[in-house]
Formats: C-alpha cells, sequence, structure tokens
C-alpha cells in the first residue's frame, strides 16, 4: 500500500520518529474509523471542546513536571499523540485497541508520557496530571486503561471514551477552570476518580494508521 502523500507530508511536518521494525504506510481516516497503535492524534475534551496539551512548562506546585492543559485553539501542534502500547506487550503498531486496554500515551513534541500521580493538581485539588519520562524512560505512572462508552469493543474515532489511570484510579478530566498565568485561555486538566461527564473525550485530528490486515 502506497503512502498518501497527505500523510506523509504530516509526518516530515511533526517530524514523527515510525516504529522501524512495523511498515511504513499510514493514511487519513474518515470519521468512525479505528483508532490503531502508532496513531497521532488530538483528544478532544467533550464537554468543553478543548484538546489535550502539552508544552514545555513546569508546575509551579506538586511535582513541578512538565505541565498538561485543554487547549482551545485546535492548530496547536503540542497537542499531538502518539497512541502506544505498554513495553512489554506483544501489540505492535497497527493493531486495534479494544476496551480494557492499557495503554500510554506520549507527546509528540516533548516525547514525554502522560502521567498521574497523587500530587495535587494545581486549580482544583484533584489528582496531578504531567509530561513524565521520554523515550526509553516509562514506569506504570504513564499507564492508562482505555474505557469506551456504549457498545463498541475496539477504539474507533467517533467513539466516546474514558481513560482511567492505573495507578490511582483516576479518569482524566478537564473543567472550565483556566488558567491566569498561562496565556491562550487553557484550562486545567486533572484525574478524579469518580465517573462524570467531564471525564469523556473524543479522538479528534491525527494520523491514523490502517489496521493491520486491513486493504
Amino acid at each position: 500500500m502506497a503512502i498518501s502523500l497527505f500523510a506523509l507530508a504530516f509526518f516530515l511536518y511533526l517530524g514523527l520518529d515510525l516504529d522501524q521494525t512495523s511498515p511504513f504506510p499510514a493514511s487519513a481516516t474518515p470519521e468512525g474509523g479505528e483508532i490503531t497503535y502508532g496513531t497521532v492524534l488530538k483528544l478532544m475534551h467533550e464537554k468543553t471542546k478543548v484538546r489535550l496539551h502539552s508544552h514545555d512548562l513546569p508546575y509551579g506546585t506538586g511535582s513541578g513536571q512538565q505541565s498538561v492543559t485543554g487547549f482551545p485553539n485546535v492548530d496547536d501542534s503540542n497537542s499531538y499523540w502518539i497512541v502506544r502500547n505498554q513495553p512489554d506487550m506483544s501489540a505492535k503498531q497497527g493493531d486495534a485497541i479494544k476496551s480494557g486496554t492499557i495503554i500510554r500515551l506520549q507527546h509528540m513534541r516533548s516525547r514525554k508520557w502522560l502521567h498521574s500521580h497523587l500530587h495535587a493538581s494545581p486549580l482544583s485539588g484533584n489528582l496531578e496530571v504531567s509530561c513524565f519520562g521520554g523515550d526509553g524512560n516509562s514506569d506504570t505512572g504513564d499507564y492508562w486503561r482505555i474505557e469506551i462508552e456504549g457498545s463498541g469493543k475496539t477504539w474507533r474515532q467517533d467513539q466516546r471514551v474514558r481513560l482511567q489511570h492505573v495507578d490511582t484510579g483516576g479518569y482524566l478530566h478537564s473543567h472550565d477552570k483556566k488558567y491566569t498565568r498561562i496565556p491562550g485561555g487553557q484550562q486545567e486538566v486533572c484525574g478524579v476518580r469518580e465517573k462524570q461527564p467531564h471525564n469523556v473525550w473524543l479522538a479528534a485530528e491525527g494520523v491514523y494508521l490502517p489496521v493491520n490486515g486491513s486493504q
């Protein structure tokens, strides 16, 4: 399968280093397409429409690790994440992801992992969500379980999902509490241990790898 010009330009622009042991072809997926390991995507918060975002700005409280926020600008390149498996899993790039699977999300620009722990989040005092580690440096604080809302069994672009942090039990969450010292109207992203309407996310913009075995 030939790589699409759109996908090639996208990967070159983002500087993504694909897993060299896996097939290279990639393509933009129409709405409703499956999300696989190796997909580069943005996650949109259903209630407020911000994108899950990070950049090289540490928290001034708590862990002091790289901050994670909700960003209202759709076009910002710091909102791309690579869907990865656990390091000890046999799953490979292009494999579909079933509900209940534990995944990791790697921030595309900084190469750090979406992370959580028991530090308090800056605005609401919930569980802090940060970016931490890097290539070859990951631990269980980077593990998130995909929970698909509804009857779907594999993660698709049009499905509502929750991401539950394995170590703390907190669900990836956002709300309308905004930072006053961070420009751009960015809002807090944190973890909460209860299922709420504000911890539902949707796969949005990105480049999606074809499912292994598909034509």
